[in-house]
């Protein structure tokens, strides 16, 4: 029984910090464009300059 006295307010400070984590970012933006950002490493960059083999 000593241990759920111990277990219990733990889970309840780990789960309360989990809320206020998941708070903190909605607030600060972190949620608000999910879709963009996956889709941004399909786009075409331009391609590197090709360095003459020549030797020069």
């Amino acid at each position: 029984m000593s241990v759920l006295q111990v277990l219990v307010p733990l889970m309840l400070l780990v789960a309360g910090s989990a809320v206020v984590a998941f708070v903190w970012a909605a607030k600060k933006g972190q949620l608000d464009d999910l879709d963009t950002p996956p889709l941004r490493m399909l786009g075409d960059d331009e391609p590197a300059p090709r360095r003459r083999s020549d030797g020069a």
